[in-house]
């Protein structure tokens, strides 16, 4: 059996890239990025969620299971495929890399993409047409579904599923097939930016491809209440007759929140699941797998028991964890993908039996320095403590960048790390990289703030709040050769780098 290289990469959600505009996206920024990646040796390249993002802009609260976000098809790319004028980008809100305002966003992005589709219906595009109907063709069973979902929250003022008339939302026949004819229009239009969004990521994974760089997707475990899915497919989740959730997911009282995490996701009908051999979730996980070269199940928990809360609290407090599939899906999952390339994100209340599930099925599990330096040497997030089989990171996008962590831990914690390290701590954020990259971890992440150094300001998530987040930026005047030099400099030191041999035996550096 051949022994998997240890690889490293950067953990940076498109939206961040820092382009022309208020917004990352897949075009030139993205592609400077692969190759600022390639530079620093990198073979690793970690994303959030790719799906159209809804109320408060998470990625982890998605329209769609299988759709990607419109927000980030790039403009630039439009008009060089000949969708867009020369002329049509010059009134675009132009934008320093400051934080993403979505708002502004979807004004401008909105507007561009009916241009961009229209000037295809006219026939612009540059022969689009034959490669939009072999995708609407080959993605139909979640495609019109989704681009109909999408028509309807227009003509519904945005409003979510469950609010729709009640023939809409019960999806009743006869309606569903006046609904379609009456958005013909808006429903070809919304195939049509899923074809763009797939052409253009399609671009971009085949360039990380050619540059030694493997994508770790992220897929949620659950799904969003107000998505496609659900609406589509009401028999696999726990609602009401009138489509309402009876319960919700969330986690009880953690580390990240006093009073629980209230997710408010549809908890699914497992048995209903299991009856049809667990179709839904092998469609989803073959969908993500051609986007990504590896898939982050998050909330790993949840498969083997979940925590459902009774629908109408307002805390996570008061609910109980309820089991899940288990080995079952795992095992109908192989048997459909023929392998499992996927990282379990083992995080916060792991029980025995969830540990038994992780390694029944050899998914590598997660640890987060941050998290090591409490309850002293037999903390299982310290690297002494590791198998092979593990993915470290310094931090994830829950957590607040290693400076600030580091500034506003307690003293006691930061004696520790400042022990364990055998450092000052005065530069903690690369005394943590080091320290994962020489760790026996197969696969070490850092979240590009790190690799910056930066403070809280840098901060992508704060679990529990509503607004605010997903939001940060990096300026392109950051990502400067020497940090590129330093991350690779330390890659090769540790046998990380993506010009190593399958052999393990070290090559020249480039």
């Amino acid at each position: 059996m051949t022994r998997e290289p240890r690889r490293s990469g950067i953990l940076l959600h498109p939206t961040s890239l820092p382009t022309r505009f208020a917004i990352g996206d897949l075009g030139p920024a993205a592609q400077r990025w692969i190759r600022y990646l390639a530079g620093s040796q990198q073979s690793l390249w970690q994303i959030l969620p790719l799906g159209p993002t809804g109320y408060g802009d998470s990625p982890y609260q998605s329209l769609s299971a299988f759709a990607g976000n419109p927000l980030l098809i790039s403009p630039e790319h439009l008009e060089r495929d000949g969708l867009l004028g020369a002329g049509d980008l010059d009134h675009l809100p132009y934008s320093s890399p400051g934080p993403v305002d979505y708002a502004r966003v979807i004004a401008y992005q909105g507007p561009l993409l009916g241009q961009a589709f229209e000037n295809f219906k006219s026939g612009k595009g540059r022969g689009l047409k034959p490669a939009f109907e072999s995708f609407r063709h080959s993605q139909g069973e979640w495609l019109e579904d989704f681009s109909l979902f999408m028509a309807l929250k227009q003509e519904n003022g945005g409003l979510a599923w469950g609010d729709w008339p009640p023939e809409l939302r019960l999806r009743q026949a006869r309606a569903l097939q006046v609904a379609l004819q009456r958005n013909a229009y808006r429903v070809e239009a919304n195939c049509f930016l899923q074809f763009l969004f797939f052409r253009q990521w399609e671009e971009l994974k085949s360039l990380a491809r050619e540059n030694g760089i493997r994508i770790i997707g992220d897929v949620p475990i659950f799904l969003a209440y107000d998505s496609a899915d659900v609406w589509a497919h009401p028999e696999l989740f726990k609602l009401d007759e009138a489509g309402r959730p009876l319960v919700v997911a969330g986690v009880p009282p953690d580390y990240f929140s006093r009073t629980g995490q209230l997710w408010g996701n549809p908890l699914y009908r497992w048995d209903q699941m299991k009856d049809n051999g667990y179709r839904w979730w092998i469609q989803r996980l073959h969908a993500a797998l051609r986007t990504c070269d590896l898939v982050r199940l998050d909330h790993f928990r949840g498969f083997e028991a979940a925590w459902e809360v009774p629908s109408g609290e307002t805390t996570a407090e008061r609910g109980e964890w309820v089991k899940g599939p288990g080995a079952e899906l795992f095992q109908a999952l192989r048997s459909s993908l023929g392998s499992l390339p996927l990282i379990a994100e083992d995080l916060g209340l792991i029980t025995p039996a969830v540990e038994s599930l992780r390694k029944q099925f050899g998914l590598p599990g997660m640890r987060v320095l941050q998290f090591a330096f409490q309850g002293g040497p037999a903390n299982s997030y310290l690297p002494h403590n590791y198998e092979r089989d593990t993915v470290v990171y310094t931090g994830t996008h829950d957590n607040d960048t290693t400076r600030g962590w580091y500034a506003s831990a307690p003293e006691p914690e930061r004696d520790f790390v400042r022990r364990y390290l055998g450092t000052p701590g005065t530069d903690i954020a690369w005394d943590l990289i080091r320290l994962g990259w020489e760790s026996m971890a197969r696969m070490a992440v850092v979240p590009l703030p790190d690799v910056l150094d930066l403070g809280s300001e840098a901060r992508m998530n704060f679990p529990g709040r509503l607004s605010g987040n997903w939001r940060w930026r990096v300026g392109e005047e950051l990502l400067t050769p020497q940090r590129q030099e330093k991350l690779a400099e330390l890659t090769q030191l540790y046998g990380r780098s993506n010009t190593v041999p399958e052999s393990g035996q070290a090559s020249a550096a480039n």
